[in-house]
């Protein structure tokens, strides 16, 4: 029987995360969270909102805002730079690698 605790699971495996970052290239904050994902060699679903419209239309549909970056951890936003970046690097051991 496999039940998760915390973040681990008891068979002592990582629990893995879907995340998706919302971005735009010349988006200061942005860079500053692809720097951070770079540096940890973590595995992200990149969504360029000014290159394909219904990554865009996505962001704002689900949180009505068009505030970027906004990294999706399991399907739930996380808006502010400071507050990815800090996640990334509190929960990198649990995050699929490049």
């Amino acid at each position: 029987m496999m039940a998760a605790f915390g973040r681990f699971l008891f068979l002592g495996k990582p629990m893995k995360h879907k995340l998706e970052l919302f971005y735009y290239d010349a988006c200061p904050y942005c860079q500053l969270v692809l720097r951070v994902i770079d540096n940890l060699n973590i595995k992200v679903d990149y969504k360029n909102i000014l290159k394909d419209e219904d990554n865009l239309d996505r962001l704002v549909n689900d949180t009505g805002r068009r505030t970027v970056p906004c990294l999706y951890i399991d399907n739930k936003p996380m808006f502010e730079s400071a507050d990815i970046a800090r996640w990334l690097e509190q929960n990198q051991n649990n995050l699929e690698k490049n």
